[in-house]
């Protein structure tokens, strides 16, 4: 039987290569089994917490002048030699420093001595000595014992500083509880608030580790990252929440399955997320250490571009598996997951990613195809015009539209469909 043809530009079919699992996670229709290497995630996250709690235990740490009390000498760093600056001071005072270091760069170069709360006779005493040894300059070029700052916290101002910030934590985790608790549902308030305290002791590990100081300014920014934490496992929730709306009624996916889907839905997001909250955090880093000096900002900026690495860890790798794992304990769960793989024994369709289900989108290309039933191998293309002028023929019921294009299976009468 004859077949008339229409075709323009615009209808010409492409050819739509099968995307790759990378790609398909841009176009959010899945490609990574998290929720499969729970176990994997798991065992990682237990071997950072025992490294973590080990190197809290055993190394302590590093405690900045506002927690502990004590007395720091700053000067411009010039030419000094740290470790000759170090002997002058232990020599005016008897006392032998905590911390010799310099920090900043270029002009900015200021190097710091941290020592033990010392009297102002003490403090005086290695002023004296070190300007009369090394002559340090001020900004302007000159030489002054000015240029030798000096600031001293008490034991007691310190022990008000660490109770306050305490105090801060003990706040903030209320809070977030509270909000996780109303927010999400329980299953998911509890898997968020596990994920949350994991980012809280791995943080605190790599300080104590490394030993990296802790100052208030550390302090201030764990409470941040610790925040887009939750925010982070709040957005991969709300998608899970979305995808298994009305489980119950359908056998296509697992509750595990969906969890998966979503994660994969929303990685890219949080990738992206991650690397623009990152780029501002490094930036702030390299001003603080190699231009400026200021320690201040180097102990924000350093706790912001860990918490964050962490924070995306936990939400991906950690926050989800552990939803699923205490959600699949569910009785009306378990017997969902039962009723799928029942399902898909006796031969109904499995939850893979197939093209059919989660194809990347392809742009509808306008090209109608009828199959005679006379002739299965003659097809056309028609368009609504000479559709309506009685060009189509087939014997069609069943419309294929997988790539914007209606093939007619052989039934039973004509049709035409736009």
């Amino acid at each position: 039987m004859e077949s008339n043809t229409v075709e323009t530009p615009a209808s010409r079919p492409a050819t739509a290569a099968t995307p790759s699992g990378f790609d398909r996670l841009y176009t959010e229709s899945g490609g990574i089994d998290f929720i499969g290497r729970s176990k994997l995630w798991y065992w990682i996250t237990v071997g950072l917490l025992v490294l973590s709690l080990g190197a809290i235990v055993l190394r302590g740490f590093s405690l900045s002048l506002d927690f502990e009390g004590g007395t720091k000498l700053n000067m411009p760093a010039g030419d000094l030699v740290a470790e000759q600056v170090e002997d002058t001071f232990i020599d005016a005072t008897g006392v032998e420093p905590e911390i010799t270091q310099i920090v900043g760069s270029g002009d900015s170069e200021t190097l710091e001595i941290t020592s033990e709360r010392l009297s102002q006779e003490q403090v005086d005493k290695a002023r004296a000595a070190i300007f009369e040894k090394y002559q340090p300059q001020d900004a302007q070029g000159k030489a002054t014992p000015d240029a030798i700052g000096s600031s001293t916290v008490s034991e007691s101002w310190g022990s008000s500083i660490t109770n306050r910030m305490l105090l801060a934590m003990g706040v903030f985790l209320l809070t977030a509880s509270l909000y996780v608790a109303v927010r999400l549902q329980r299953d998911m308030a509890l898997a968020a608030m596990i994920a949350l305290v994991v980012d809280g002791i791995v943080i605190a590990g790599i300080y104590a580790l490394f030993g990296l100081e802790v100052s208030p300014a550390v302090i201030i920014g764990l409470l941040t990252v610790l925040t887009f934490s939750i925010y982070d496992s709040v957005i991969v929730f709300d998608k899970v929440n979305e995808n298994t709306s009305g489980l119950q009624g359908q056998r296509k996916r697992t509750y595990a399955e969906e969890a998966n889907l979503a994660v994969n839905q929303t990685v890219m997001r949080s990738i992206s997320t991650t690397v623009i909250s990152a780029l501002p955090i490094v930036a702030l880093f390299v001003i603080a250490v190699w231009l400026m000096g200021i320690g201040t900002l180097r102990d924000l900026a350093l706790i912001q571009l860990i918490g964050v690495v962490e924070g995306i860890f936990s939400s991906i790798f950690l926050a989800t598996p552990l939803l699923v794992s205490i959600a699949t304990r569910r009785k009306s769960i378990k017997e969902h997951t039962a009723s799928v793989m029942e399902y898909r024994a006796k031969g109904g369709p499995a939850a893979a990613m197939t093209d059919a289900e989660d194809a990347v989108p392809r742009a509808a290309s306008g090209k109608r195809t009828v199959r005679s039933f006379g002739d299965p191998s003659a097809t056309g293309v028609v368009t609504p015009a000479s559709a309506n002028a009685g060009d189509q023929v087939g014997d069609t019921a069943d419309t294929d539209d997988t790539a914007g294009n209606n093939r007619g299976i052989e039934r039973g009468g004509a049709t035409w469909r736009p």
